[in-house]
């Protein structure tokens, strides 16, 4: 199976959420697998590509956050959000995402999310500004800690990367189908369903970021690796719980 394929090959056939992922910037550094899999849940193993594992910063606009037949939530629909992510495989050998925190703006999706998918969602003031190639995100964190936390990050769009030209890490970066987390003592895995990433290259312009220390990950090293996308229409699917954590 091409488990990096830019489409899924399982469709979601009844989601139970469906959203827009739009303006999104990733900026990824390599790391060494150990320091991921010493913060990962039993079960989980750090997934690597040529040896290396990956963290990323990934900023955007989240859009029309809605149940299927339903129009989108007014107001608590629609918001930035700033993640810190690294990726992995499940019990099974399926690939997914592992997020250590998820800053947004609205406090209400903050404890739903909290809640039910049991995400390290945090609330936050948060910005989106675009003019012209240049697409800047700052956040400030309000609640849980540590409290005052910042992210600033400006980008320039460069040329779109045309579909044949996407390299296998670029796929290994963006083509996740599916995130784990823990529901109480349970690891649980919910698929995600979206088109094929328009991706573009992008230069950094600016980053002053205390998010990726705040997950509680050592400073990076090296040159991040820079993309951003218009982004994607998200279908997920209900969780299904899997192996035993504790």
């Amino acid at each position: 199976m091409d488990t990096y394929s830019p489409t899924t090959k399982y469709p979601i056939e009844r989601p139970v959420m469906l959203q827009g992922w739009k303006n999104l910037t990733y900026v990824h550094w390599a790391y060494d697998p150990d320091i991921i899999q010493r913060r990962l849940p039993v079960g989980l193993r750090a997934d690597t590509f040529e040896g290396q594992a990956w963290v990323g910063l990934v900023a955007f606009q989240m859009e029309g956050i809605r149940i299927p037949r339903t129009p989108p939530v007014p107001y608590f629909g629609t918001f930035p959000e700033t993640n810190i992510r690294t990726y992995v495989r499940g019990p099974d050998g399926r690939p997914g995402v592992w997020f250590d925190s998820l800053d947004v703006t609205r406090l209400l999706p903050v404890l739903v999310a909290r809640a039910s998918y049991q995400l390290p969602y945090m609330w936050s003031m948060m910005n989106i500004t675009c003019d012209g190639p240049q697409v800047s995100y700052s956040a400030r964190r309000r609640w849980p800690g540590p409290r005052g936390a910042t992210s600033h990050i400006a980008v320039r769009r460069g040329p779109a990367i045309q579909p044949d030209d996407v390299t296998p890490l670029e796929h290994f970066l963006t083509a996740r189908w599916g995130l784990y987390t823990q529901l109480r003592s349970r690891l649980a895995y919910a698929p995600v369903e979206h088109p094929a990433w328009p991706l573009e290259r992008a230069d950094l312009e600016h980053l002053d970021d205390q998010f990726l220390e705040a997950a509680g990950y050592p400073a990076p090293t090296g040159s991040p690796l820079v993309h951003y996308s218009p982004g994607v229409d998200v279908r997920i699917g209900l969780p299904e719980t899997l192996s035993r954590t504790i």
